[in-house]
């Protein structure tokens, strides 16, 4: 159960924006109104325009008391202004699931904490009230299913309580899963499921077997196809599931696919930097170190003009990033520079260790076995304080054997892989 628990918490807090705001199309002109509304506001969330999306969205709820969705939509942006105010909107904090230090960030703001919690409350009791009235009402059990899984989000990422988001992530999936069953081309329905579906699937046999017994339902290649359908042009909700998509390929090792979506996304949304910065890390994974180069130097010009609110430690991930994409174009003196600048912009903890193992590639690359393992001593440390499980193995390995270059040439551009005792692109821990 407490593996279960921890597993189905990770996926509500990994995926951003989820479906958020996904609504049919609607005959009636109050309806449509109220859906361009909820649509301008995430389309300002997703530019980083947080000023623009919480007062369309405040506009859309008291306007329309009544509605489920508009209430949602506030609670979305907050939890959206929630993660943004911590740090934690990037591919890194949920790789491996949520790292101690990724639930140990500073609480958001108590007025945004107050008004997520009587937005989402609001969402909740008029999802409920609607389904008593309509019990297969597709768009009443969409809106319970999204309320839900909201909430569910905000426990396990805000709060750190991954635990405490099981009961109310079932009662999302159950209910979004009967979506499904009436009205199977509610693509957003879909890609809850499938985001549920794929985390079950990565569960041992014991705990995958209860999350059957309890209603949940496994199945990886499941999971993926009902997000990719949802990401589909002709879905409302496409953007959210690329969003959940991203991390997935991550996982999976997608990185060409991961990369692709993300130069999609970033250039549906140029005001977001975020993006910029997710796609440069995607290119150094995939192996275009030139383009993430040439992306994240971009990147960190127009971040140092932006006059808008950073994320915590997000000068340090610029510079970390592209320090690893010339590590891989053995460029270790401009990598150095890279990484030292990181390193001196306050990063994260556990962002921290992974620079440190960066800096060790350096030293090794550069005959200083001696430096390079103070570095991976470093580095092994933090990663043990801070719960960085690939930080810590991939000390392990290179505190035992040195790292190594390896150059080829393959297709247009160089391409660096990185290697000891056979463990390709070891350098790729992004």
């Amino acid at each position: 159960m407490n593996v279960l628990a921890r597993v189905v918490g990770r996926a509500a807090a990994g995926v951003v924006a989820l479906v958020l705001c996904d609504a049919p199309m609607r005959a009636d002109a109050s309806q449509a109104d109220l859906d361009a509304r909820i649509r301008s506001a995430f389309d300002s969330a997703y530019n980083l325009d947080h000023e623009t999306a919480l007062a369309t969205a405040r506009r859309a709820a008291i306007d329309a008391p009544d509605e489920s969705r508009a209430h949602r939509t506030l609670a979305g942006i907050l939890w959206l202004q929630a993660l943004f105010h911590r740090g934690a909107l990037t591919v890194d904090h949920y790789m491996g699931g949520l790292t101690r230090s990724t639930v140990t960030l500073p609480k958001p703001p108590a007025a945004i904490e107050q008004e997520f919690t009587a937005s989402i409350t609001r969402a909740i009791d008029l999802a409920d009230a609607r389904l008593d009235r309509a019990p297969r009402d597709p768009d009443a059990l969409y809106d319970a299913g999204a309320a839900y899984g909201l909430r569910a989000s905000w426990i396990a990422s805000v709060e750190g309580n991954v635990r405490g988001a099981f009961r109310t992530a079932r009662r999302a999936f159950l209910t979004q899963k009967q979506v499904l069953e009436v009205a199977p081309d509610r693509l957003g329905a879909g890609a809850v499921v499938g985001t549920y579906r794929y985390a079950i699937a990565g569960l041992g046999f014991a705990p995958r077997m209860f999350a059957y017994l309890v209603g949940f339902e496994g199945g990886k290649d499941e999971g993926i196809a009902l997000l990719e359908a949802a990401a589909g042009p002709g879905s409302s909700s496409r953007h959210e599931a690329r969003t959940a998509l991203v991390l997935i390929y991550s996982r999976e090792g997608r990185h060409e696919d991961a990369f692709a979506l993300l130069t999609n996304m970033a250039a549906a949304f140029p005001g977001n930097r975020i993006l910029v910065l997710e796609r440069g890390a995607a290119a150094v994974r995939a192996g275009r170190a030139a383009e993430a180069d040439a992306i994240l130097s971009a990147g960190i010009a127009a971040f140092d003009s932006d006059p808008r609110r950073k994320l915590r430690g997000e000068r340090a991930l610029w510079f970390y990033r592209r320090g690893l994409a010339r590590l891989a174009l053995e460029r270790p003196e401009a990598a150095s520079a890279d990484l030292e600048t990181a390193l001196a912009s306050g990063p994260e903890e556990w962002i921290r260790g992974r620079i440190e193992l960066g800096l060790g590639k350096v030293a090794d690359l550069g005959g200083r076995r001696a430096e390079a393992l103070e570095r991976y001593t470093r580095a092994r440390d933090i990663a043990r304080a801070t719960n960085d499980p690939a930080g810590l193995a991939e000390a392990n390995r290179l505190i035992d054997t040195p790292f190594s270059v390896t150059s080829r040439r393959a297709g247009p551009g160089r391409t660096v892989q990185f290697s000891r005792r056979g463990h390709r692109n070891a350098w790729m821990l992004v």
